[in-house]
């Protein structure tokens, strides 16, 4: 998996220094834009994408904000617990080029739609026969460049739907119908969720409802593979940010952090019931947990702004199957992680990078349906701002984590 973001990160960077001259004019008249009136970065954010996507669905409730592209499949590009922040990463460059780059295209976004696996034998990101190579590998447009269909909206939820056909690396056709609900929650049903009063706190609480649908006339199986559905959020880095990532006792490892290497134990502690993974976006590494270690729950906490980010996820721990995206012909091709956290950082020392982001993920089991049938997945995001007192005892709870530790 760590070709993936190795290629995605060297096109990233191969078009944003290939557009700098054209582009010029045009980031000059952006720039004064955003600088009009509000000053805030969440209204600059909602003024840069209201500019290239006037299709921009702005939730909101009270003062809880979230921003929804249907061009980008109805992703959540960022939300704001108070109108000022914005916690969503957000790519200006590409998004400003008008341009589509090969191979992958990181918009950015706190909540986007993908599916998985990536790599193996049951592979959607490459063609059968091909080789498990940068060169041959792709996203698929219809979750990476193309829009999704709005189809109901109202002031604090957006619905969307696709249908796709996919084939697998076997050679399987999936036809999916894909639906999506991003909601804003309320602040009732947050301190529901949390099990903690929130009234203290600037909060809001963004979940997105995703399905998959067989619409095919074959059964998916072990045989001839299994789709899942992937949700990853980019957030914003910060020099004394950490990825929180609790587990639970269980077989086997709490932390897999092979995926591009193992990562540096200055960068990665892994205590009794978590681990701290630090998100500076200056060292580019990735971990998960699996099923018979994974809890509910993912988080992390930037003391710079104290505020604190967690995530919730549809999980049942007596499901075990989640597909394996290694690039390679597996011999567990159903053994894979089901919650996964990054940090991007240059591929090599002093070379550019993608962004100044992490990201927080979460995937659904592999969906083994007859015709007809429907996996659901729901993943739901927090952005918590208060005092660390405060939040300390959130974190203590959800996260198995002394904020003080970090």
């Amino acid at each position: 998996m760590h070709k993936i973001i190795a290629f995605a990160l060297l096109g990233s960077i191969l078009a944003c220094s290939g557009r700098k001259t054209e582009t010029s004019e045009a980031q000059t008249s952006n720039t004064a834009l955003e600088t009009q009136s509000d000053s805030s970065t969440f209204a600059k954010d909602r003024q840069f994408l209201k500019q290239h996507h006037p299709d921009l669905v702005e939730l909101q409730n009270g003062e809880a904000h979230a921003l929804v592209c249907p061009a980008y499949q109805g992703r959540v590009m960022t939300s704001s617990a108070d109108g000022q922040s914005s916690y969503g990463w957000i790519n200006y460059d590409l998004i400003r080029s008008g341009k589509l780059l090969l191979h992958m295209n990181a918009f950015g976004g706190e909540d986007r739609f993908w599916l998985g696996p990536e790599g193996g034998q049951f592979a959607l990101y490459f063609k059968p026969g091909d080789p498990f190579d940068a060169t041959h590998w792709q996203t698929p447009a219809a979750i990476d460049s193309e829009p999704f269909t709005r189809t109901e909206s109202s002031q604090t939820s957006v619905s969307f739907t696709r249908d796709v056909a996919l084939i697998n690396y076997a050679g399987t056709r999936f036809d999916l119908g894909i639906q999506r609900t991003v909601r804003l929650l309320t602040n009732a049903e947050i301190t529901t969720q949390l099990g903690i009063a929130t009234d203290s706190l600037k909060a809001v609480g963004i979940q997105s409802e995703n399905r998959i649908t067989n619409k095919g006339i074959q059964a998916w199986t072990t045989q001839t593979g299994m789709p899942s559905i992937w949700i990853l959020g980019m957030m914003n880095a910060s020099p004394k940010a950490t990825i929180i990532v609790p587990f639970r006792q269980g077989e086997g490892q709490p932390i897999n952090d092979s995926y591009f290497g193992k990562v540096p134990a200055e960068r990665l502690r892994i205590g009794k019931t978590a681990a701290l993974f630090r998100a500076d976006a200056n060292y580019r590494s990735k971990i998960g947990v699996s099923p018979a270690r994974a809890t509910k729950w993912v988080g992390s906490y930037d003391p710079a702004t104290q505020t604190l980010t967690l995530v919730t996820y549809d999980f049942d721990p007596n499901n075990r199957q989640y597909v394996n995206s290694a690039w390679e012909q597996q011999k567990e091709p159903f053994s894979g992680d089901v919650v996964n956290a990054y940090n991007d950082g240059p591929m090599k020392p002093g070379q550019p990078q993608m962004g100044q982001f992490y990201e927080l993920e979460s995937s659904s089991p592999a969906a083994q349906l007859r015709p007809g049938g429907t996996q659901q997945h729901r993943h739901t995001t927090f952005h918590l701002q208060g005092s660390e007192q405060q939040l300390k005892k959130i974190a203590s709870q959800l996260l198995q984590t002394d904020l003080a530790d970090l």
